[in-house]
């Protein structure tokens, strides 16, 4: 009996685009579905095929269909033409409709779509496959079709069950939405997508009915508008998470997505020569050595499904807790980039599709580990050919995840290459884990035939500083060379240098590895200016351990430990022995410096599983840092007594963060006062606050006569002045610290303490290169950076005039925006260069 199948007809005369090319991310990352695109030669959308229209979108650029075997069809015209509000668009047809293929659905003014609409690029995407298979027709892109032609073939690969109701509590919450333009496609597809995350169920209600976010045609079909009331109710164990994840999304405006960034052009390549793109910058000399690992061995045949499905999802589960934990961990110790890349692992782990294609030959007889190899095989060449870089630049990614599942089946441990020291490996491509493991043979650099400059292991490349270059093509796999030259600036491979080209990398290498030995070497000395003033150079850790790197690295003391780690990486807040003993280890390992600890920094983008907070409409804004005490006291107050019970007091400090005033800091310091006369102490640690908002800024004089010190947390101030989510990556270009504004709050912040307290930065711009010296200039007394750039920051500050600088400020400070301050700093500071290798020419020898 032959499969059961479905054709989708080309619903208009235009050309045929993949739908990895529709510019726009929730359809071309496939958020919404599979399917194809047409750019319309004509002004009438016909129906690809029979069924029922099941939604209309109240402004008339979206219909969906159902066929009769359940499959669901979105024709969605235009790119943001939801925001015409159905001017230009025409429907024939309405909810419950029953069309015939080639049946007109609504027609059009192109020139007025073309005009007004982001695009005229038309989707066609299969919302809900309903157990089937989805192929295009072999068709080249940019080929005109007509309206009838076949586009996509459907084939029925299993029965298609309802989705499983979520066992667990029910929670509901009421909002108003915020989306301008209504449950649109993008909104109505992330609403599923947080449903699937938290594994729960999920509905939507307003007064005109209510509807499954399973299925994206009955949300759409709501038809709310901006402004009205809706109830959200989730049914699971994480109804909770899913109910604030919906409210964010819902109940904040839309912004622009920003677009991938455009791959670079390979470099130019002379005879011996191989380009790539540059993925992290350097230089490199060294043997070149091949990287091919295996997979781990694992049975090909199961025992059947009923026996294999348990046992694939034990090992998903395992694998899924391994990556939450190494997610928290790298948010505790500020690891961003690595934590993204745990999380965006969590989420491919978490994918419905990729399960159901491994139980799909589990069902075939194949054992867990196989069934999950073959699986992520299969989306791994889908990825590969799509002819999307970033969707490309994932495959990587989805490797890892076929070796770490794969590893809990294996038969025995997987051979792994040997690379030594200073080579310079040549891979097919990595995945995250692989590059973590190499990194510790230390090699000098990597060259990757696949992957692109915004893969994660390119991410993870730059943040080891490890000269990278990928997407080289085949040909670098049949490659020796026993003194190869990788050029991460330029962006090529050189396997058979000249004499004199090594003479000159060798040179070049010499001198930066000169520097940062002799930066290395006098880092355990104060930083003192060419002027003559001393700035401390601390270190921003996450642990007990990190603390040890901080002094190895020559760090003045720790400017800020994240007291959160202790708490993000439990199911229960740590209890205060927990925390006594890690504070202890922290204080002691400094041998005698000063260890500024920060209270437990909750809220906005951290969160404790065990922590309910009330839903806040911007939690940025709400219930952070010391506020924390009007709600959930005796967790700061345990926090308290285990600071208090740490020995040498003289060395331990306790910030507080998100201080608003002297008020909110007079407080604590009662309450901490408190707590040690219960125990009996009378030597108490200092006590500081973290200037993070406007108003403890423009207060800083007041706040300086309450606090012993005071430290600037330049990524939240910058946020708060600026306006500007910091956890937008669309902003980030524009959320600089170096805009007047942000400064200007700086230098107030100074002038308020002078004579007071000391003032500190413990946010990023303490490592940033231009905003260090203008942060030291501006009379901050101390920078606290990451371990690894202590070194480089006390080496850039002993070059220093701070003086000379200091007499820009008032120019700085008056300039339009962030930009032109760092042009003004960077002409300022080779001016300076010139200055100084002019004045050493002319000493005499």
């Amino acid at each position: 009996m032959p499969t059961p199948s479905l054709t989708l007809q080309a619903p208009c005369n235009g050309v045929l685009l993949p739908l990895h090319a529709v510019p726009d991310p929730v359809f071309a990352g496939l958020a919404l579905g599979e399917g194809v695109a047409l750019d319309p030669l004509g002004d009438t959308l016909h129906a690809p095929c029979d069924g029922e229209v099941v939604q209309c979108a109240r402004t008339r650029h979206a219909v969906t269909l159902r066929t009769a075997e359940g499959v669901e069809l979105l024709l969605h015209l235009g790119l943001d033409t939801v925001e015409l509000d159905g001017e230009g668009i025409e429907l024939v047809v309405t909810t419950g409709d029953r069309v015939a293929a080639g049946q007109p659905l609504c027609r059009f003014a192109p020139d007025l779509l073309a005009r007004r609409a982001k695009a005229l690029i038309t989707p066609l995407v299969v919302t809900e496959p309903a157990g089937h298979r989805i192929e295009p027709v072999e068709r080249p892109s940019g080929q005109r079709v007509a309206q009838g032609d076949a586009l996509l073939t459907l084939t029925q690969t299993q029965q298609h069950a309802s989705p499983a109701v979520a066992d667990g509590p029910t929670r509901s919450c009421e909002l108003v939405l915020a989306l301008a333009a209504g449950l649109h496609a993008r909104p109505a597809a992330r609403l599923r997508a947080i449903a699937r995350e938290h594994s729960v169920s999920l509905t939507v209600a307003s007064v005109d009915g209510e509807a499954s976010a399973d299925s994206l045609s009955a949300l759409m079909n709501l038809g709310v508008v901006e402004g009205t009331s809706l109830t959200l109710t989730a049914r699971g164990e994480r109804a909770e998470a899913a109910l604030d994840a919906a409210q964010r999304l819902l109940t904040t405006p839309e912004a622009a997505e920003p677009a991938p960034a455009p791959q670079a052009s390979l470099a130019e390549a002379a005879d011996g020569q191989y380009p790539g793109l540059v993925a992290s910058t350097g230089l490199a000399i060294g043997p070149l050595v091949a990287y091919t690992p295996a997979l781990p061995r694992v049975p090909r045949d199961g025992e059947g499904q009923s026996v294999e499905a348990p046992r694939l999802t034990r090992a998903l589960e395992t694998v899924g807790d391994a990556l939450d934990a190494a997610y928290r961990r790298a948010r505790a110790a500020g690891q961003e980039a690595e934590a993204e890349i745990f999380a965006a692992h969590q989420a491919w782990l978490e994918d419905p599709d990729l399960r159901r294609a491994a139980d799909d030959r589990l069902a075939a007889g194949r054992s867990a580990g196989q069934a999950w190899r073959e699986a992520l095989d299969a989306e791994a060449e889908r990825l590969s050919g799509s002819g999307n870089p970033l969707l490309a630049g994932r495959v990587a990614d989805l490797r890892d995840l076929q070796r770490r599942v794969m590893a809990e089946f294996a038969e025995a441990e997987a051979s792994v290459p040997e690379v030594p020291a200073g080579a310079i490996v040549l891979a097919e491509d990595l995945t995250p884990s692989e590059l973590v493991a190499l990194a510790e043979a230390r090699p000098a650099g990597l060259c990757l035939a696949a992957g692109g400059t915004t893969s994660h292991v390119a991410i993870l490349a730059r943040a080891r500083g490890i000269p990278c270059l990928v997407a080289m093509g085949h040909c670098i796999g049949e490659l020796d060379g026993e003194r190869a030259v990788l050029d991460a600036e330029a962006g090529l491979l050189e396997p058979a240098p000249s004499a004199a080209r090594l003479a000159e990398v060798e040179a070049a290498i010499a001198e930066r590895a000169e520097r940062a030995a002799r930066e290395r070497a006098a880092a355990h000395e104060p930083a003192v200016t060419r002027d003559g003033r001393e700035i401390e150079v601390g270190a921003n850790i996450g642990s007990a351990d990190e603390a040890r790197l901080a002094a190895e690295a020559g760090a003045d003391g720790i400017g800020l430990m994240r007291s959160e780690f202790l708490f993000l990486e439990r199911s229960a807040a740590p209890s205060e022995a927990d925390q006594r003993g890690e504070y202890q280890a922290a204080v002691d390992a400094l041998g005698g410096k000063p260890v500024i600890i920060r209270t437990l920094d909750i809220g906005a983008d951290k969160q404790l599983p065990y922590l309910r907070l009330p839903q806040a409409p911007n939690p940025a804004l709400g219930l952070r840092g010391s506020r924390l005490w009007e709600s959930h006291p005796e967790l700061l107050d345990a926090q308290l007594r285990a600071l208090l019970g740490v020995t040498a007091p003289e060395r331990l400090r306790i910030m507080v963060p998100m201080i608003g005033d002297a008020g909110e800091l007079a407080r604590v310091r009662e309450r901490l006062e408190r707590l040690a006369e219960g125990l009996g102490l009378t030597r108490l640690p200092a006590l500081g606050a973290m200037i993070e908002v406007p108003s403890a800024a423009l207060c800083a004089r007041r706040l300086a006569a309450e606090a012993d010190f005071l430290s600037i947390g330049t990524n939240d101030l910058t946020q708060y002045t600026l306006a500007m989510d910091r956890e937008d990556p669309g902003l980030a270009a524009r959320a600089d610290v170096l805009h007047p504004a942000v400064l200007t709050l700086i230098h107030t912040t100074v002038e308020g303490a002078a004579g007071r307290c000391p003032v500190g930065v413990c946010g990023a711009a303490a490592g940033d290169d231009l905003a260090a010296p203008l942060l030291a200039a501006l009379g901050v007394d101390e920078l606290s950076v990451e371990p690894a750039r202590v070194p480089a920051i006390k080496a850039a500050l002993r070059r220093l005039d701070v003086a000379a600088l200091a007499g820009t400020i008032p120019e700085l400070l008056v300039l339009d925006d962030a930009a032109a301050v760092r042009e003004r700093l960077a002409g300022w500071f080779a001016a300076q260069s010139t200055i100084t290798t002019t004045t050493h020419e002319r000493m005499p020898s």
